[in-house]
């Protein structure tokens, strides 16, 4: 059973606006990620879980907060 679904953050479960996802499906070209120029802290990387790993990507929102922010809203 795959309960991850790669439209959606994994640490958050909001949408996570990747454009790989959007052009899989919707089948228009893809456009450059938000991602692509985005920096990831090791902490916030290691909140991911590992089943998500290469299968759903963080949201912006996750990505810019630290682990102290992101654990106190989930």
């Amino acid at each position: 059973m795959n309960d991850i679904d790669p439209g959606f953050c994994p640490i958050c479960q909001s949408p996570n606006a990747c454009a790989m996802e959007k052009a899989r499906a919707t089948g228009l070209a893809l456009e450059p990620c938000w991602c692509v120029d985005a920096e990831f802290a090791p902490e916030v990387l290691a909140l991911l879980p590992t089943a998500a790993r290469g299968k759903a990507c963080i949201c912006a929102k996750c990505a810019s907060q630290s682990k102290d922010v992101l654990s106190l809203n989930l």
